[in-house]
């Protein structure tokens, strides 16, 4: 998991979602704004569609973070953004796989 800092909050989500750039990949998409701030904020988002239960959706972005942690060295300061899972992807080298390519699309 992340830092408290290092995520985004609801208030940031809507301005993201609002103004915010997508970029897609098979299992997740990533909507993100750039900012001046000298830290970075990223988050997960299990629609109630793609795992309808809360355990699942929790045990999703678990695993999500758990993926970015091993790339956090490519994220930019300034960065805001928002992993949305499309389909549900138990598989972290797959996710760090589409984190991985997202983050180096973006840079």
């Amino acid at each position: 998991m992340l830092p408290k800092v290092n995520r985004v909050n609801k208030k940031t989500v809507e301005k993201v979602f609002k103004n915010g750039k997508f970029i897609n990949s098979t299992s997740l998409s990533f909507k993100y704004i750039k900012s001046t701030d000298l830290i970075f904020q990223i988050s997960f988002i299990a629609p109630k569609k793609i795992a309808p239960k809360a355990v699942e959706r929790n045990h999703l972005r678990r695993i999500g973070y758990i993926a970015l942690k091993k790339h956090l060295n490519i994220i930019k300061s300034g960065l805001i953004g928002v992993f949305i899972f499309n389909k549900a992807e138990d598989n972290p080298l797959i996710l760090e796989n589409e984190i991985k390519n997202i983050l180096h699309k973006i840079n």
